[in-house]
């Protein structure tokens, strides 16, 4: 394992996240299946309390691990420099077979991470508590994930050699990598951003519409069509080079980190979007629209200011 001190870091706070979830773990079970706001028991006095301190354990918990995985981005970009033939984190993350699977499980969970922060603060804003048994029935399944997280991440660290070569992201991200992602590459860079941005007029139509379900899913479509032409089209206009299509590079200093403005203004529009067609808030319709369209400015202007300076399309 490569003990430098950010992968440290993240294994004690995983170390601490386990202990403190494996206790609102045990909470969590005994609300499940004996909760009842209706009963004036000891029973459930006793577990109105113990209800009060699971829920903060579980909320410092999934608050912290929320932008954790930026840093845990930043963690792989650092190590990047001494794997040889890694440029970033993407070479990091194929430096062993666990790191894809890491990747999209880290994905999954900060969206159910953040589902259940917002049914928490919608269940604490009524004195009856209508949610506290699915949100610690949800926690209950999420406790899990966030093992599997753990451990995957403790895995994937411990199984890096620095002494092997790895792929640079050149080759991982082309039409000759030996992955899934090499068929992306047959859809022409027009098509893909067409796509793109008529799935952002899916979300304008059914924002106005108000259909809380079709929301959702538009959402989630423009969500994965985002991330496809962000690695096809808008990142090539980021590095000024037709063939490079890393999704991570953008994350490091020579592009000013605008890696990180990029996915977090993607994952508050989808995820507002997303949550919206479980929760009942109006907010989440506005809020995400706001932020799916600021990603939509920012990833278009990189193309037109380079067409501007150079009249020439990539």
């Amino acid at each position: 394992m490569l003990l430098v001190p950010e992968v440290i870091a993240l294994m004690l706070l995983n170390l601490i996240f386990l202990v403190f979830g494996f206790i609102a773990f045990i909470t969590s079970l005994k609300i499940v299946f004996k909760w009842d706001i209706n009963q004036t028991t000891q029973t459930q006095y006793n577990l109105e309390k113990q209800s009060y301190l699971a829920s903060v354990i579980i909320k410092y918990i999934f608050i912290l691990k929320l932008p954790l995985i930026l840093f845990f981005i930043f963690t792989l970009d650092k190590l990047s420099v001494v794997i040889p033939g890694a440029m970033c984190a993407a070479g990091v993350v194929n430096a062993t077979v666990y790191g894809n699977y890491l990747i999209v499980l880290k994905i999954i969970n900060i969206y159910i991470f953040g589902f259940w922060l917002k049914l928490h603060s919608l269940d604490i804003s009524f004195p009856s508590l209508p949610y506290t048994k699915l949100k610690f029935s949800i926690y209950s399944v999420a406790f899990f994930l966030l093992i599997g997280e753990i451990v995957l991440e403790f895995i994937m660290f411990k199984s890096i050699d620095p002494t092997l070569l790895v792929d640079c992201c050149g080759t991982l991200y082309s039409s000759g990598a030996s992955s899934y992602i090499s068929y992306l590459f047959l859809l022409s860079p027009s098509t893909v951003a067409g796509i793109f941005y008529i799935s952002y007029l899916a979300i304008l139509v059914v924002y106005f519409l108000k259909q809380k379900e079709l929301f959702a899913i538009v959402n989630f479509i423009y969500l994965i069509v985002s991330i496809i032409s962000l690695i096809l089209v808008f990142g090539t206009y980021i590095y000024e080079l037709p063939t490079h299509h890393c999704p991570f590079c953008f994350l490091q200093k020579d592009y000013y980190y605008v890696g990180y403005l990029i996915y977090t203004l993607l994952f508050v529009g989808t995820f507002n979007g997303i949550v919206s067609g479980f929760i009942k808030d109006k907010s989440l319709y506005k809020t995400s629209l706001i932020f799916n369209t600021l990603y939509l400015i920012l990833v278009s202007l990189y193309p037109i200011v380079y067409y501007y300076t150079n009249r020439v399309w990539l």
